[in-house]
């Protein structure tokens, strides 16, 4: 049976490596599709958001590679957003822009350069929802600063000022990845859950076949957990830039899979998505105002994959 399985999965890894833009495909499937307007766009109103980000490595490095067998089975398994871009290099201005609209300047990984603006998570604290960041290696809740494989510049949440001032409301909600275990026991998951692996299980530092492990072993105990509170749940699992010597539409072409019952089964939507748009994705399931370049014409909504 083993052995069955193994053969399976590496029929899939070569259908999606085949399957991709560039690949063996009809040229019509090549070039991105037309953006559905936002007008005629009718988005699920999600249950729970949950967004696992890993590092720095392009669409062509993970998908169809056989040191990714849990990510290209998730991706075979439900829908693979094909044309998804990162904002800019480096790390930090693609957190930021996941929560906030825009990178507010930003250019490079740095500490302190806090953000006196709204995000995210201001929104949806006041629809009535609630929300986690979930670090893993964070030293203690609210930590500022780096500390061993931890690293700030891929938390995004204790940049903005409003966040890291309130420290009962930090404390609370931006905490080190051992918590989520304990709120999954509790039956207690937030609306929003940010998941921050530490700098070997994201990729950055050691190899694809480490994060694929990590993927499979988080995706364990988080998806019965998920399910278990009903089928109006989405989980994004994406890489938050390319490689960083390749000037591709700014910040790399990145893969991205969404997994939830309410999307396509072995869907692959080539339309050009940015952090921007999964940004406006969300608020517009929630009714939530737009922030920054969510509010843009030219930001697509993730509108193609839902059933």
């Amino acid at each position: 049976m083993l052995y069955v399985k193994k053969v399976i999965a590496l029929i899939a890894l070569f259908f999606l490596a085949a399957c991709q833009p560039g690949g063996n495909l009809p040229a019509d499937l090549n070039s991105p599709s037309t953006p559905i307007p936002d007008a005629e766009v009718t988005l699920p109103e999600f249950e729970h958001v949950v967004i696992i980000v890993f590092e720095n490595k392009e669409y062509k490095d993970v998908i169809g590679n056989a040191d990714m067998p849990a990510f290209n089975q998730f991706a075979e398994d439900y829908t693979l957003l094909t044309q998804y871009y990162g904002v800019r290099h480096p790390s930090l201005p693609n957190y930021i822009s996941m929560i906030g609209g825009e990178t507010f300047g930003i250019t490079e990984n740095c500490i302190d350069c806090f953000i006196n603006a709204p995000s995210l998570p201001d929104l949806i604290e006041d629809s009535g929802r609630t929300w986690k960041a979930y670090q893993e290696d964070m030293p203690s809740p609210c930590f500022v600063g780096n500390d061993g494989s931890y690293a700030q510049k891929h938390n995004p949440f204790v940049y903005f000022d409003p966040i890291r001032l309130d420290q009962a409301r930090c404390e609370s909600r931006v905490v080190p990845l051992d918590a989520l275990q304990a709120d999954i026991e509790a039956g207690r998951l937030p609306n929003f859950i940010f998941i921050t692996p530490n700098m070997c299980n994201n990729s950055h530092d050691c190899t694809l076949d480490v994060t694929d492990d990590w993927l499979a072993q988080q995706t364990e105990a988080l998806l019965p957990a998920l399910e278990a509170d009903g089928p109006n749940y989405l989980l994004v699992v994406m890489f938050e830039e390319g490689d960083d010597s390749l000037l591709d539409k700014a910040g790399g072409r990145v893969p991205v899979i969404l997994i939830s019952p309410l999307v396509k089964k072995n869907y692959q939507d080539n339309t050009d998505y940015s952090h921007y748009s999964l940004l406006k994705t969300i608020s517009r399931s929630w009714e939530l105002p737009y922030l920054g370049h969510a509010a843009d014409m030219g930001t697509s909504l993730i509108a193609a994959p839902w059933k």
